[in-house]
């Protein structure tokens, strides 16, 4: 009949296997048809907080400089701008993660500054930087 002729129970050579089909794609069945493109140094949530513990400690250390809100204000502007282009490097070369944490609290640490110099501003009616 179908061509295959064997002793009764024994079982068919194509047994188990599944029918060819052409898959449909919504459901891939081999490997991707171009390669995956995996990142050399990932953010983790230690290289953030890492970057951001430091770029606190640079913050403050150098805040402590300015002797009144003007000094303070300067030195907070200067020492972001450093540790923005720390950053920067650490983005092309280094730890992208850190480098999150480090431009993350820079941007907290320049918006602390400036509110600290609109309140003075707000107090005394004079702009405070010059």
């Amino acid at each position: 009949m179908n061509g295959w002729n064997a002793v009764p129970g024994e079982p068919r050579p194509d047994a188990g296997r599944p029918l060819p089909h052409t898959p449909s794609g919504l459901f891939p069945s081999g490997p991707p048809a171009r390669p995956t493109w995996r990142e050399p140094h990932p953010v983790t949530g230690g290289g953030v907080a890492a970057g951001g513990a430091t770029a606190t400690v640079w913050l403050l250390l150098f805040g402590l400089l300015g002797r009144d809100v003007p000094g303070y204000a300067w030195w907070t502007v200067i020492a972001g701008g450093l540790a923005w282009l720390a950053a920067a490097v650490l983005v092309r070369f280094g730890d992208r993660g850190v480098a999150t944490g480090v431009a993350i609290v820079t941007a907290g640490g320049w918006s602390i500054a400036a509110a600290v110099v609109a309140v003075r501003w707000a107090q005394s009616g004079d702009w405070p930087l010059w």
